[in-house]
């Protein structure tokens, strides 16, 4: 079949630090998917994308291009709302293995596809296969059939899934093109987006002994996968964790999964137990974007807004999100500064959270410390027979 475009082309449109368009993109992926491309001239644009970097609109692309080349999960049939989590890798990080059964327990759906360890970080799967007769590799129907009974499942990604990025996954390990942080992003999100979550929260971490040892770089791959899961509809959720010392106190397959045990059992060494529920736990802040004193904080804007986060019933007879609420820490006439929190959003399904943002505007306001403070007395009448 005639091509569209040529790899070096393609090559030397990076290397002069051009933008690639997305017709090119989408050819680039396809083509190497195929064969068209050799791994001499990908590797050549890989140390392109490395050393020049790429836009968001090339990442996006990029990132729908891999996705694109192999099929898309759907869990459209669950009842419940599905969430998933991913870890950059560390020493002794084990946060999946207590995390899904706990998510599972409030109610949501876990599809979680994890992968093996890479150089000195530990993989999720090789943990798992410590325990005799554990398999990693299911079905779709398999896995539907797990979910169903105990709502959650961890497993491998099947050969179906993002095919492209397993070759250039491969391809980046040895042309020494891991660091890049659109190809690190795009790895990521294109298995996550492709697997079918509504919901993804990520675990980046840095320090000694992370992949993204500097806290700035992290923080900036963090940034920008969390965008592309915006971009993608899935409500996506990052934090930046310290992997300077090891997680837990233990590092090694069969030890993680008895340290696993201990915290599922109300045990367990503090740092995981603490990040484990940090995860567990989707809250969102909503901070004062001015400093000055706290005016206003209008009671009817919050009922909604912890109603739609689950703490309300929609219809008779449905069942609450007991966990679901809203912390208030400032009231009217408290001086507050700016980047200060003010609201933190609870909820058990990340998916609501937008709707539940969307009824907080305007239900405070902050002004100046000598502005006067309008609101009712909190007894208005006392009425005697």
């Amino acid at each position: 079949m005639s091509e569209r475009f040529t790899a070096v082309e393609i090559i030397t449109a990076k290397r002069d630090k051009y933008e690639l368009s997305d017709q090119q993109i989408d050819w680039t992926v396809d083509a190497y998917t195929r064969g068209v491309i050799a791994d001499e001239q990908m590797s050549a644009l890989l140390m392109a994308i490395l050393l020049n970097g790429m836009s968001s609109q090339e990442i996006s692309r990029w990132t729908d291009a891999m996705i694109a080349s192999g099929e898309k999960m759907s869990w459209s049939m669950l009842d419940r709302p599905t969430v998933d989590k991913h870890s950059t890798g560390g020493v002794g990080d084990k946060i999946t293995l207590p995390l899904a059964p706990l998510v599972a327990a409030c109610g949501a759906a876990v599809p979680q596809l994890s992968g093996r360890g890479l150089g000195h970080t530990g993989g999720t799967l090789d943990k798992l296969e410590s325990i005799k007769g554990w398999k990693a590799s299911l079905s779709n129907n398999e896995m539907l059939k797990v979910i169903q009974e105990c709502g959650a499942v961890i497993c491998a990604a099947g050969a179906g899934l993002a095919p492209a990025d397993k070759k250039l996954y491969a391809l980046r390990d040895v042309t020494g093109t891991v660091e890049a942080i659109p190809l690190i992003a795009s790895s990521i999100m294109s298995k996550k987006i492709a697997e079918g979550t509504s919901a993804l929260v990520l675990d980046v971490k840095t320090g000694s002994g992370a992949f993204m040892s500097d806290p700035k770089d992290a923080a900036l791959l963090a940034r920008t996968m969390v965008d592309l899961g915006k971009r993608a509809g899935v409500t996506t959720r990052a934090l930046v964790t310290a992997m300077d010392v090891p997680l837990g106190l233990t590092a090694g397959n069969s030890l993680e999964i008895r340290e696993t045990l201990e915290v599922l059992a109300g045990g367990g060494p503090s740092d995981v137990v603490e990040l484990t529920l940090l995860f567990a736990n989707e809250k969102i802040e909503i901070k004062a974007d001015s400093s000055g004193k706290l005016l206003t904080l209008d009671a009817l804007k919050v009922g909604i807004s912890a109603w739609r986060l689950g703490a309300g019933r929609q219809k008779q007879g449905e069942v609450l999100q007991l966990g679901a609420g809203i912390e208030i820490h400032a009231k009217p006439g408290d001086i507050v500064k700016v980047g200060q929190n003010i609201l933190t959003l609870h909820s058990d399904e990340p998916a609501r959270f937008d709707r539940a943002k969307e009824a907080l505007v305007g239900a405070f306001s902050i002004g100046g410390v000598d502005d006067p403070i309008k609101r009712l007395p909190l007894v208005i009448e006392r009425i005697e027979g």
